[in-house]
């Protein structure tokens, strides 16, 4: 790499590590983890003219003198300053309070799910954290604007805000062993449960007169599209790759299900078999890790990818101040400035104070169909193998950023790899891997209607509890989180059908074989797809 082009990516790192200190702690970089970021309405516009500066800088490093590594990790730069700049003027900032809330407890959670700290440090830094939610949620309040706040995010955030009083008050303390310090992080968490039940107050007030859209519209959706993601087509170009792939998908859903019961009929077998399912959540966490335990086993076996040595994947019930706005699995990757290759896959639970009734419909969702679906994409070779993958790459920015287009798409390929090399083994566990992907169709479907105004939040509930096998509650929570994350829902599909594609060339070219397909995109990052393409096929 060129010393100049290193020495800005260095220097482009380093500032967007003190900018963001709880993703320097997620990636476990030091110095950082004592502090919140500045969201006061000076700090945003400072970091959007910082963000202009940078970008005429990478914009500025000739290309042509660079490699085909170096010319990548400049347009990697370069993309994410342009998906910043085409969603700016929406200034999420003022609109939605999860802005606020997400970086002060996932800022806390990731001390403890990490734990790169001997206990005494880490309950000093927990501590530290938690005293500064006061200052974040403050600037929270004098930030939001009651004319942009929507009231979807309002409703939303609340919920979050609820939960995380509890997990600031009793849940964080509990982590800590020793007494003293254990007292100390106590005091730190009344602080913030205090600050917390404050801004819970304000935003029960500001819902009052909150009048805010949540849709982003077509142009800065296209606009991300192309500028951030490097695809090249916009919103309604990908709303109607999304309804042709969901009818062929629903269309071999009809045989399948015509196998196992002679009907056809994908819906009702599919409600059969999600009534199929794990009694408590406990249960279903059970589940979920013996099922990881034999993907692994079965990458070893077919060596359909190298298995890094030294990964692992624990399987934890999700964090409780998530419950209330994410209703289904995620991961949570390792620190990759500490070599770390332990992962976490997050099971979801459903919030304190469910229902029963709606516990059991949220079980459905993980029906014992489901499972092995859910547990390739979230742990092997899903999201799991894919960044421990990922971080043995020595490029650093790379590790820094990326996009949901390629780490989600890697996940819906690697569901259809374990297809190919039959991991699914009956045609129950079929169907339910066939369901899955129409329902990321469906979400293609859905988020790119909501954000073009052509769908109602409440028509976009609909579409997905009946043109997809999500009970009500999830399919709720589902359409609220497009709503609040726009372009990221479509990512899926799209992105594993882009990676398909280009395994197809990488195969018709003669580069290699799978496995060394697999391999050498999953190692080169969480790229945008179009540089994804080059780093394997030039």
């Amino acid at each position: 790499m060129s010393d100049s082009l290193q020495d800005l990516l260095d220097a482009w790192i380093a500032e967007e590590l003190e900018e963001n200190p709880v993703l320097a702690t997620n990636l476990g970089a030091e110095g950082h983890d004592d502090r919140l970021p500045d969201l006061s309405a000076d700090d945003v516009r400072r970091r959007e003219r910082n963000d202009d500066t940078w970008l005429e800088r990478f914009l500025h490093v000739d290309a042509a003198d660079l490699s085909k590594d170096d010319g990548i990790d400049r347009d990697l730069v370069v993309s994410t300053l342009r998906g910043r700049q085409a969603i700016r003027d929406w200034e999420v900032w003022r609109r939605d309070p999860a802005t606020y809330v997400g970086p002060a407890l996932q800022g806390v959670f990731t001390l403890f799910l990490h734990r790169l700290h001997p206990e005494p440090e880490l309950a000093r830094l927990a501590a530290a954290r938690l005293r500064e939610v006061p200052r974040l949620v403050a600037e929270g309040r004098d930030n939001l604007e009651p004319s942009l706040a929507a009231p979807l995010f309002l409703d939303r955030a609340k919920a979050q805000v609820a939960a995380g009083i509890r997990y600031a008050r009793e849940l964080v303390p509990a982590e800590i062993g020793d007494a003293g310090a254990r007292r100390e992080v106590a005091a730190a968490g009344e602080v913030a449960a205090g600050a917390l039940e404050g801004f819970l107050a304000h935003l029960e007030e500001l819902a009052a007169t909150a009048s805010g859209e949540w849709a982003i519209g077509e142009a800065r959706y296209s606009a991300l599209l192309r500028d951030k993601e490097q695809l090249g087509y916009g919103a309604g170009e990908m709303r109607e790759r999304g309804r042709a792939a969901y009818e062929e998908i629903a269309a071999e859903m009809t045989e399948v299900a015509r196998r196992i019961d002679g009907s056809g009929d994908w819906r009702a077998v599919m409600e059969r078999l999600n009534h199929d399912h794990a009694p408590t959540p406990d249960a279903m966490r059970d589940e979920y890790a013996a099922m990881a335990a034999r993907a692994r086993r079965f990458l070893h076996d077919t060596g359909i990818v190298t298995m890094p040595d030294g990964e692992e994947c624990r399987v934890e019930p999700s964090p409780p101040f998530q419950r209330p706005v994410l209703a289904v699995a995620s991961y949570s990757r390792p620190p990759a400035f500490r070599h770390s290759m332990t992962g976490t896959f997050f099971v979801p639970f459903p919030p304190a104070g469910t229902s029963d009734d709606e516990v059991q419909k949220r079980l459905e969702t993980n029906s014992r169909a489901s499972i092995p679906t859910i547990t390739v994409h979230e742990a092997y070779p899903g999201h799991h193998w894919h960044i421990v993958t990922a971080q043995q790459n020595p490029r650093r920015v790379r590790s820094v950023v990326g996009t949901p287009y390629f780490t989600e798409g890697w996940a819906l390929y690697a569901e259809r790899l374990m297809r190919e090399h039959g991991f699914f083994a009956d045609d129950a566990s079929l169907l339910a891997h066939l369901d899955a992907r129409l329902f990321r169709a469906a979400r293609i479907i859905v988020d790119t209607s909501l954000h073009m105004g052509e769908m109602s939040f409440d028509d976009a509930v609909a579409f997905m509890s009946t043109k997809a096998s999500l009970s009500e509650p999830t399919a709720r929570a589902e359409v609220g989180r497009y709503c609040s994350w726009p372009t990221q829902a479509s990512s899926y599909l799209t992105g594993g059908l882009e990676i398909e594609r280009i395994r197809a060339r990488y195969l018709a070219e003669g580069r290699g074989d799978g496995r060394a397909f697999n391999d050498a995109i999953a190692g080169a990052g969480m790229l945008p797809i179009g540089l994804a393409e080059r780093a394997v096929c030039s």
